[in-house]
């Protein structure tokens, strides 16, 4: 490909190359104003389906609509481009444009992207939201930002808990059961409880339940749904009455490729980002409801978590695993004073 001259390309020969290409021979030849969008979750289309599959298309028609055609997406859902953990790695050296991905994907290459999933620290939306522009969102942008990472969308996700068994609502529920958290920390909050903790990424737990390996799972109220987890649960214990599993769940975008588009594009890709955030919060509280008639629908038990249980979590949580990350290195110790400080100032 290397004696191809690029100006004689046609947008059929690009797309092309990018489609049936390696992933370091994509990020080597994608033009700026062809960019890739990469995420773990069903895919569908505009009007329905996955809601975080839906705001990438959303996002992608109105980048190119703001940009007068200048900025174009593909998009490939379901881990059809790569898989879940490598998607950090990819977007820090370039190889990939953005991904909408699970922040604490990434905890083992960046201890501070566990933040984004710390148990019991943000209980609601409107702490989760407001971190975008208080001091410990900033603190978070800043240490992306130099990790290579724009944060184009800010996007919070409450979870519940699906179980083969009983409801899980204290944490003596999950003495001796294997359960998966999500996160390094929620797994320590889980170990803590008595739990044997496996470690996945949520497109992985349906067949992980439905083959016994695991007797519960903790995931956004969107991929309980998603991922048809009620095929294999007879119980569910939902987000409705607050919990302890918030999962931030950003659209991301590598540096380089955003400080290649032109100053006008920037703006557009970050305006649309943030529109994007309302549709986010709104179609999560949605997922939130819905999921219990899902749920019911198939003669699942259905339980809300109740603010006693919430604050046990919270206070193994305090003691295990927010004093883990914050000896971790002196970013987390600043973000989780930072995060402590907005729960004060609730």
């Amino acid at each position: 490909m290397s004696v191809i001259n690029r100006s004689a390309m046609t947008r059929r020969t690009v797309l092309g190359a990018l489609a049936t290409s390696p992933l370091w021979l994509q990020s080597a030849w994608a033009q700026p104003a062809n960019l890739v969008i990469s995420h773990q979750f069903p895919g569908g289309n505009i009007a329905q389906g996955d809601f975080r599959d839906r705001l990438c298309r959303m996002f992608a028609a109105e980048v190119e609509k703001h940009t007068r055609g200048g900025v174009k997406f593909s998009i490939h859902s379901d881990s059809s481009l790569m898989q879940p953990n490598a998607q950090f790695g990819a977007l820090r050296s370039g190889k990939l444009d953005m991904a909408l991905v699970p922040l604490s994907y990434a905890g083992t290459e960046a201890p501070e992207a566990n933040i984004g999933l710390m148990p019991a620290l943000v209980t609601s939306y409107e702490q989760g939201y407001g971190w975008k522009n208080a001091p410990v969102g900033r603190e978070l942008a800043r240490i992306l930002g130099e990790q290579g990472l724009v944060i184009v969308s800010w996007i919070w996700q409450a979870g519940g808990v699906a179980s083969r068994d009983k409801p899980i609502v204290n944490p003596e529920d999950v003495r001796g059961l294997k359960v998966r958290g999500g996160s390094r920390e929620m797994d320590m909050l889980l170990r803590d409880a008595g739990a044997t903790v496996i470690d996945m990424p949520s497109n992985k737990i349906y067949a992980a339940m439905q083959s016994g390996a695991l007797d519960a799972a903790l995931t956004s109220s969107t991929s309980l749904i998603s991922f048809r987890l009620q095929e294999a649960a007879r119980s569910l214990t939902t987000a409705r009455g607050g919990s302890y599993w918030f999962m931030f769940e950003p659209l991301l975008m590598s540096r380089s490729v955003f400080e290649r588009l032109t100053k006008a594009q920037q703006d557009a890709v970050m305006k649309v980002g943030a529109d994007m955030e309302a549709f986010a919060m709104k179609a999560a509280r949605i997922d939130d409801a819905a999921v219990v008639s899902v749920y019911r629908g198939v003669g699942a038990q259905v339980v809300d978590m109740t603010p006693e249980a919430l604050r046990s979590w919270q206070h193994v949580a305090r003691t295990t695993a927010w004093k883990d990350f914050a000896a971790r290195n002196s970013n987390c110790a600043k973000l989780m004073a930072l995060a402590e400080q907005s729960i004060a100032a609730l």
